[in-house]
């Protein structure tokens, strides 16, 4: 079962499901109705694509090794079109979504060297690399989205998203982000399974289970972004879209408390790097709806000067804002309260 995505012009691209997923199963995309019409993108923030297949397309460090992989073949990155884009990352995308026909140069390998791995990033963002690094780390991570390199890994039977040092980090970030999560999970969050991988030249790099792979089955997995059809480089998000979107869509309203949760804690422990794709949502099969996701991307960002997500318009959140907030959306004042005071504690336990 497909849907059939077609450029009728340059920034206007043609989406349309085929009759068999529009009489059996559900939208790619929340809020697009299952009908035959074809359907064309107004937003303008994806090439012409709808959200839901722009999160497919790799950026910050995937799209650095998809330019150099192309210039190094003769095909400039900014003539190439979105469609040509997704048939690069073919069957290898986040989430269930893959795309046909494909031209993916994607060959993961099951067994890596993580130190290996960590010298060519820095060999590849240095200027030095050779063509070897590049093949090597397109294979591993061509198809990663946001801003640190990273190589998707499998180990014992699992998927995993093993993290490396970008070049304005310091060497131990991996340490920090596993401590972050370590912190999440002390407050309650939902997260998915991490671990911190050894190294011989730092303190380990962090890695995390991918979610969007369950038992070896792909799940249909979309940001927010990509439901809301906006960009994530521009801050324009407050946490009340994220509300809102988990009300419309959530199979499942114990959500609203889980984001609550989240925004307490990127407040609190300063992870100001929340932006809109870095919340999202999976199909759940079982219910028949959406679910949102284990927490991701949860580090520390003291030195940057807001959050990239407002709360109650504010870009430099209090705890008198995180409050108002559970009136503005309506929700149990007791149960929000207790969530505050458990992030709170979890926060005075780091500072120990």
């Amino acid at each position: 079962m497909s849907v059939i995505l077609a450029e009728i012009e340059k920034a206007l691209i043609a989406f349309q499901y085929d009759d068999e997923w529009v009489s059996q199963v559900f939208p790619y995309r929340p809020f697009l109705p299952l009908i035959q019409l074809p359907g064309i993108s107004k937003s303008g923030h994806f090439g012409g694509l709808f959200g839901v297949f722009g999160d497919s397309l790799p950026d910050g460090w995937g799209e650095l090794l998809v330019r150099r992989m192309l210039a190094g073949r003769g095909v400039s990155f900014e003539a190439s079109s979105p469609l040509f884009r997704l048939a690069l990352i073919g069957w290898n995308g986040l989430g269930a979504l893959a795309y046909e026909p494909t031209q993916s140069f994607l060959n993961r390998d099951d067994l890596v060297d993580f130190d290996e791995l960590a010298l060519e990033v820095k060999r590849i963002l240095g200027g030095t690399y050779r063509d070897s690094d590049l093949d090597h780390l397109y294979h591993a991570g061509g198809s990663s989205g946001g801003a640190n390199p990273k190589a998707h890994v499998r180990m014992d039977d699992s998927d995993w998203i093993v993290k490396f040092p970008a070049s304005i980090d310091p060497i131990d970030i991996g340490k920090s982000e596993y401590e972050t999560n370590l912190l999440a999970q002390k407050s309650g969050i939902d997260v998915s399974s991490f671990s911190l991988f050894p190294s011989k030249t730092n303190s380990g790099y962090f890695g995390t289970r991918r979610f969007d792979r369950l038992r070896n089955r792909r799940v249909h997995m979309i940001s927010l972004s990509g439901i809301l059809e906006t960009t994530h480089r521009i801050p324009n998000l407050d946490y009340m879209h994220l509300f809102q979107v988990i009300q419309k869509i959530s199979v499942d309203q114990n959500d609203l408390y889980e984001a609550y949760r989240r925004m307490c804690f990127n407040v609190l422990f300063e992870n100001k790097d929340d932006h809109g794709k870095n919340h999202a949502f999976l199909y759940d099969e079982g219910a028949c709806g959406y679910r949102l996701s284990p927490a991701f991307d949860l580090i520390r960002t003291p030195n940057k000067a807001e959050h990239e997500m407002t709360v109650a318009g504010e870009g430099k959140p209090t705890e008198s804002d995180l409050i108002r907030m559970i009136s503005e959306m309506k929700l149990s004042k007791k149960r929000c309260m207790q969530i505050l005071h458990e992030v709170k504690e979890a926060k005075i336990w780091s500072e120990k």
